[in-house]
Parts: structure tokens; C-alpha cells; sequence
């Protein structure tokens, strides 16, 4: 394909072109994936209530959430590079919106776990939207174009704890009952998503050149079968399995954090529920440009100190995020020093995200969708290894308080168990806060020939004049 047809330029209201169009779609498509991914989260409570789910039954959840969407993002980059995003995001919206429906029929926790296992598939529309933002920008953008499209994606993952109250608060309106509102609002965001693919096919294209289908048509792209080829050198390159690991220090670390920190808040800070949902809240909106810097400053570094000067900014910024979660996780119950060093962590590791993709579509251009999606893949990973550690650490934890404690009344065993949990977890975000400076250290034994420097180096000269 021609890099000459590529945006230069991230000109988010310039709607005549087809990469700022194709970016706008990619990104409230991934918008509404993420949305209806995690659109359960806020209606828990409600769904332990209504199944009579156990404790594990609902941290079983939370781990298949993150556990399907492994499988499905390997599987997707390769599709990208066979078949183009266009035709794999429809697909996936139109497929993946049917379990989305489809939790809001469950009658038993099983029918629940199920359900949340394959709407996990969903959270593979990342890979395909850093696939289609590549193949639309050129390499001088194509970090801040990726970090951005990625960055306002994840919006959906927070917005829907404002955005899923809202839609049930309408369906009260229309005389639903209060327990049943959660049902018909997931139904709701499904619907949309089967919408959204009906919306990416027929307005977005492959590339600027044109569809895929067409393109191998003209001759202008090879139509023997190099999948499988392209597949297998990115399987056997030692960088992609590095960024694997990186990823799963950055996004799979926001995931996991995430997704404990309410409750962390409330054990050990005593605040309210809601005071600590619109914090979290309040983190997860900062992918509004906390991302887009990640990619932004590794843009520069590469047009400035090239492709070496990528790996520089991302391992540096990993280091300021493992030292953020670190001191976070030592602040103990002083909630100013505590909510500073949490700051810093959610600046730092949303950076970090969109440094990684600044990376990834120079390791090989023949294979990008895969090692998107083997990359993707460790975010998730990371996010299912993280959550096992805590949910053990936890677990084990409160066991201890509550045999302690037995004969107690149950307000002391209630606070018991949270002041276990909330030193468990915390050293746990300890532990991970070493590990992911470990995999700063680790970052910087990716490596670029000079071949692939000078040739980085030429495509950014003739772009730029």
C-alpha cells in the first residue's frame, strides 16, 4: 500500500477525509464496545442480589470479563491482516453485541459467568482499532493518532458508570421495575452495538486507497496467502513478546486497579460508595488526553532521536508508573498523599498505553494486525495474572479476620475483614508496582536494525516536506 495516501496530520475536524472520518468511526465504535464490555459494573450489586451469586461467583466474573477477550484478540489481529478492520469490526459489533443482549435474560449465576466470557470478545475492537488508525496515518502521527483513537475508546469503560445509570433511570421511567432495569439497559447498549457494525460497513474503507477486496483486485495487494507467514514472523520476534509484557504492566495494570480500587477506597479511606465510584470515575475520564500524550511524546522522541528514541520514552514513563502505584500503595490512611500518588499512577500508566502503540506499528509492517493482537492480548493477560494475585491475597486474608473474629458481632467482623482486605490489596499493588519497573528495565532490549532506522528515518522526511 501506499504510504504517500496516509495522514500527516491528526485533523479531527477536517470530516472530508477518509482518515479523519475512519478515525471517528473507529473510535465511538471501540467507544461502545468498551461501554457495553464493562456496562455491568455498576448494576452488581443489583445482579448478586437478583441470582444470589456467591463472592467467588462474582470475582469469577470479573476474571472471565477479561479471560475471553484474550483468545479473541490474538484471533482478530490475524483476521485484520487477511480479511481488513472493516469487514472484522462489523462482524465483531454484530456478533458481539448478541451476548450483550443476552445477559439480560440470565435466570442463574452460571447463564451469568457465561454470558460475561463471551462479552469479553468485545474488548478485542482495540486491536482492530489500532490496526485501522495504522493503516490511516502516517508513521509521523500514526503514535498520537493510535493513543488518541485508544484513549477516547476507553472512555467507555468509565462512562458507562454514569451513561448505565442514566439509561436505566429511563427505563424506570417507562414504569420498569427498579431489579429489572439492569436487564433491559444491557439489552439496550447490545442493540447499539449491532447498529454500530451496520454504521462501520457501510461507512469506512480499509485504507485510503480503497477495501481490501478491491485493492487485491487491482493488484495493489498480494493475493497469495502471506497471513500465515506474516503471523509466524511476529510469533517468533522477541520484541512483540516484550510488548506483550509491557502491555500487560500498563493497560492490564489499569484494568485490575480499576476494577479493585472502589472497594480499596471504601476499606481503607471509609468512603462512601459513591464518593469512590466517581473518583475511579474521575481516572478512567483522564484517557481523554492522558493517552494521547503517551503517544504524542513518543511521536517526538522518534521524530527526534528515532525509532530507539520510542523505546527511551516508553521505558521511562513504565519506571514513573511502577513508582506511582509503589508510593500509592505505601501511603497507608493518608487519603491526600494517597489520592496524589494515585493521580500520578493514572497519568503515568495511560501514557504508557499509548507509548506502546507508538511502538508497535514499527516492529513489522507486514504484520501489523497480529502483533497488535498478540500485544492487545497481554493487557488482558496482565489484567487476569493481576487479578488472581489480589483475589488470592484478599481471600486469604479475610478468612484469617473472620476466624479471628468469630464470636464477634458482625459490625466488628465486617471491619475486620475490610481492614484485611485493604492491607492485602495494598500490598499487592506493591508487588505489581516493582514488577512493572522490572518490565521498564526489560523495554529497552527492543531493538531496530539500522536498516529499519534509516528507513523510518527517509518515510519521515518525505512526509514532513
Amino acid at each position: 500500500m501506499n504510504t504517500a495516501t496516509k495522514a500527516t496530520k491528526l485533523q479531527l475536524l477536517n470530516f472530508k477525509t477518509i482518515p479523519t472520518r475512519t478515525f471517528w468511526i473507529t473510535s465511538i465504535a471501540f467507544f461502545l464496545c468498551f461501554f457495553s464490555w464493562f456496562g455491568i459494573v455498576p448494576f452488581m450489586p443489583y445482579v448478586v442480589k437478583d441470582l444470589g451469586m456467591t463472592p467467588d461467583q462474582k470475582w469469577n466474573s470479573i476474571i472471565l470479563a477479561v479471560t475471553g477477550t484474550v483468545f479473541a484478540r490474538l484471533l482478530i489481529g490475524k483476521l485484520c491482516d487477511k480479511y481488513g478492520p472493516r469487514l472484522c469490526y462489523t462482524w465483531l459489533l454484530i456478533i458481539g453485541a448478541l451476548p450483550v443482549i443476552a445477559i439480560g435474560f440470565v435466570q442463574t449465576p452460571l447463564q451469568f459467568l457465561i454470558c460475561r466470557l463471551f462479552i469479553g470478545f468485545i474488548g478485542a475492537s482495540f486491536v482492530i482499532t489500532q490496526f485501522h488508525t495504522t493503516l490511516m496515518f502516517a508513521p509521523n502521527i500514526v503514535g498520537t493518532a493510535n493513543a488518541t483513537s485508544a484513549g477516547w475508546g476507553n472512555l467507555g469503560g468509565g462512562a458507562n458508570r454514569l451513561g448505565m445509570p442514566l439509561i436505566a433511570a429511563v427505563v424506570i421511567s417507562f414504569g420498569i421495575a427498579q431489579e429489572d432495569a439492569w436487564r433491559y439497559s444491557m439489552i439496550i447498549a447490545g442493540c447499539i452495538c449491532f447498529l454500530m457494525g451496520i454504521v462501520y460497513f457501510y461507512f469506512t474503507q480499509d485504507t485510503p486507497e480503497g477495501n481490501y477486496a478491491d485493492l487485491r483486485a487491482e493488484g495493489k495487494l498480494p493475493k497469495t496467502k502471506k497471513d500465515e507467514a506474516s503471523f509466524s514472523s511476529a510469533i517468533k520476534d522477541y520484541r512483540v513478546w516484550i510488548l506483550f509484557v509491557v502491555y500487560a504492566s500498563c493497560f492490564g495494570m489499569e484494568l485490575t486497579v480499576y476494577g479493585t480500587m472502589d472497594d480499596y477506597l471504601q476499606n481503607t479511606f471509609n468512603l462512601k460508595r459513591t464518593t469512590a465510584g466517581n473518583l475511579v470515575l474521575s481516572f478512567a475520564l483522564m484517557n481523554i488526553f492522558a493517552r494521547t500524550l503517551g503517544g504524542y511524546f513518543g511521536d517526538k522522541f522518534g521524530n527526534s532521536k528515532g525509532l530507539r528514541g520510542r523505546v527511551l520514552f516508553l521505558a521511562g514513563i513504565l519506571v514513573v508508573e511502577g513508582i506511582m502505584l509503589t508510593c500509592f500503595s505505601s501511603a497507608g490512611t493518608n487519603f491526600i498523599v494517597a489520592f496524589i500518588f494515585l493521580i500520578g499512577f493514572s497519568l503515568s500508566v495511560q501514557m504508557a498505553e499509548g507509548a506502546t502503540f507508538s511502538v508497535v506499528p514499527f516492529i513489522n509492517k507486514k504484520a501489523i494486525g497480529s502483533i497488535s493482537g498478540i500485544v492487545g492480548a497481554g493487557g488482558n493477560v496482565g489484567a487476569f495474572l493481576a487479578a488472581i494475585l489480589l483475589k488470592s491475597k484478599s481471600a486469604l486474608a479475610e478468612k484469617e479476620a473472620i476466624l479471628s473474629n468469630q464470636g464477634a458481632s458482625e459490625q466488628v467482623v465486617e471491619a475486620a475483614q475490610s481492614l484485611a482486605s485493604s492491607s492485602a490489596v495494598s500490598s499487592g499493588y506493591m508487588i505489581i508496582g516493582f514488577l512493572v519497573i522490572g518490565t521498564a528495565l526489560v523495554s529497552l532490549a527492543i531493538k531496530f536494525s539500522t536498516e529499519d532506522e534509516k528507513e523510518a528515518s527517509s518515510n519521515l522526511k518525505v512526509q514532513l516536506t
